[in-house]
Formats: structure tokens, sequence, C-alpha cells
């Protein structure tokens, strides 16, 4: 049994919360296969147990992002009801067998893959052609059948990323012949959860939530409970960083929210093509990601080794760029950032 060490909540919620209930930690529970991992959330107050589970839960199959074939052009075929010479499936079939061709991706944009097979045989995912940026986990994928010596079946895979599931891939400008094909992109096949009551010392009002999820390999189950973590932060920061406004103050405003897009604040620090000194300084600080740094105050960004004023207004301008800057309008207290909405609009 391991002890994730990093999760502490501790710090959330009200000061009586913190003083009523013990610090929760994660435990990573050992399995019997790499696709599977097992977390147990403990103790967490009554009511946060389903609330939690249930959360991560529809993260965890909808939100998380993944790599799969979004079309397929075939030699030979301009249509899904085409047959082809010498093989035993009909295209339609084909693509549904190349839909469930499970791909790992190690960069975020698309990119191609072909498969070549000639004479009588059985054609398998491991025929697909090696890829550096794509790796098929599931090589041993029955695709289709060659019954004659003179069989010939030549197709280009485009891979695309998303999340979830999308259905029918259409894609504006496609050359005659690209058949779009389902897509699931999530890397979860299945995941569940668990709520039991615990106690500790006198304290019997207390729970345990385990989940349980598996996954097609091509996202450790570490990984994709971080993730979904991640998102529901994510969206409650919103909730977190609301404007403390009279009634009559939010007359005529739009929102009272002060946000940052998830995208932007997903963002990783390399991303803002910083300078070498001030991205070191960063990531030795552990602010891996946009939202990181946005969270983190600025007296204390300027007493982190060789990060001086330069850094920050280096800092400032990229994330102006970016249309995020600071409210001037919320006290300091608040630190809170807001979207420049206005240089969005005019972008």
């Amino acid at each position: 049994m391991l002890e994730y060490t990093d999760v502490d909540l501790s710090n959330s919620g009200s000061d009586d919360l913190k003083e009523t209930v013990p610090s929760p930690d994660v435990t990573i529970l050992e399995t019997d296969s790499p696709e599977h991992g097992r977390f147990i959330l403990s103790p967490v107050p009554r009511g946060y147990g389903v609330t939690i589970g249930n959360s991560m839960r529809r993260i965890l199959f909808s939100s998380l992002p993944g790599t799969a074939i979004i079309s397929v052009k075939i030699n030979g075929a301009l249509h899904e009801y085409t047959t082809i010479p010498h093989v035993k499936e009909e295209v339609s079939e084909i693509l549904l067998n190349l839909k469930l061709v499970r791909i790992k991706s190690s960069v975020e944009r698309p990119g191609k893959l072909r498969l070549e097979c000639q004479g009588r045989r059985t054609v398998t995912a491991a025929d697909i052609m090696p890829n550096p940026d794509f790796e098929i986990m599931n090589p041993d994928l029955y695709i289709a059948t060659l019954d004659s010596d003179d069989a010939d079946l030549s197709l280009e895979l485009n891979v695309g990323h998303g999340v979830g599931y999308q259905k029918d891939n259409q894609i504006d400008g496609a050359s005659l012949g690209v058949l779009p094909v389902d897509s699931v992109f999530s890397p979860v096949l299945k995941t569940n959860y668990n709520v039991e009551t615990v106690r500790i010392g006198d304290q019997t009002d207390l729970e345990s939530v385990t989940i349980d999820l598996w996954t097609n390999l091509t996202m450790e189950p570490l990984e994709a409970v971080r993730q979904a973590g991640d998102i529901l932060v994510q969206h409650f920061f919103l909730f977190a960083n609301a404007n403390k406004l009279t009634g009559h103050e939010q007359e005529g405003l739009i929102t009272t929210t002060d946000s940052v897009s998830a995208e932007h604040y997903n963002m990783t620090v390399e991303e803002l093509n910083l300078s070498a000194r001030t991205l070191n300084c960063l990531k030795r600080t552990g602010l891996d990601k946009v939202g990181d740094v946005l969270q983190y105050p600025e007296d204390q960004l300027l007493k982190i080794r060789n990060f001086g004023k330069k850094s920050l207004d280096e800092l400032h301008d990229k994330f102006h760029s970016l249309g995020i800057t600071k409210n001037e309008d919320v006290d300091d207290d608040e630190n809170a950032i807001v979207e420049d909405k206005e240089d969005i609009s005019e972008a």
C-alpha cells in the first residue's frame, strides 16, 4: 500500500471543518494489472464521499483527453458501403474495427498512420506502420482478413485528439474517399466508486471514498486521476474567486466571477515561451502551470532565487498577450485574476 503524500486537503473548507475533521490523505492501492487503479480518499465529512466520488466518476468518463482514429482513406473505396476485392469484410466492418484501435500519442498535433498488406493473411493493428509520434497499445486487435494471394489492402489513417466520444467525425474540405470514423478518445474504459463509513477516535460521522478505474493503457490510472482532479479544481476555482460585490455594485455586470479560461489556466509554463532564466525559476519552485503562477503571490515570486523585477515584467507581458491581467478594482488581498474581455474581443 502506497501513500500519495502530495495530496493535502487540510487547507480547504471552513475553520470549523478543519478543526473537527482530520486531514484527509489519498492512498494508492496495489492492483493486479497496470490498467486498473484503486484510490482511497479518507477521511472526509459525511456526505462528501458521494459528492467527490460522483464528480470524479463523471470527469473520468467524459473529460479526459485522448487520441483516436478520426477518419480513414481506403484505396479503392469511395464510401463505407463499398466492398474491396479479396477482403472478407465490407468497408463498414473495417471502420468499426479501426474504431477500437488504442493509440498513445507523444505529441499534441494530429497525424497520419499507414497500413499496407498484400496476399492471403489476417490483418491486425500490429500491421500499422510504426510512427515515432504514435504507439499502438493493442496490436493484436483484429482488423480484416485477406482471402486471396491477389489481395491488396492499403489504408491511410488520420489520427486526432479530443475528449470523450465523437460520433461521425466530419472533416471540412476532406477529399473524396475520406471516410469518417466514430472516435472514442476517452482513455478510461470503466470507473466506479464506493463510499464507506469510517471512525477515527471518537468521531463516527466520517467517510472514505474508494475510486476504481480501468484505462486502455494510453494513460496510466494515476495520471487519469490527477487530470480529473485538476479539471475539477479549475472549475471550483471560479467559485473560490467570485466577486464579493454588493447587489448595487453588481448591476450591469455580465458576470460576477473573476475567472481564467480553463485552457489558459491549464497551460504549461513552457507554452508561454519565457526566457530560460524565468522558466527555470518557475520550474524549480514547482510552478508548472499558468494556474500555479496566477495563484502565487507576487511578493513570493520576487523571493525566488534569480527571479527579479525583469522576470516579473516578462510574466506580466505574457499574461497580457493572453488577455489575462490583475483586476486592479479588487482589493490586493483578493489577488483576483480575470480575463481581459476587451483584449479578447479585439483579437
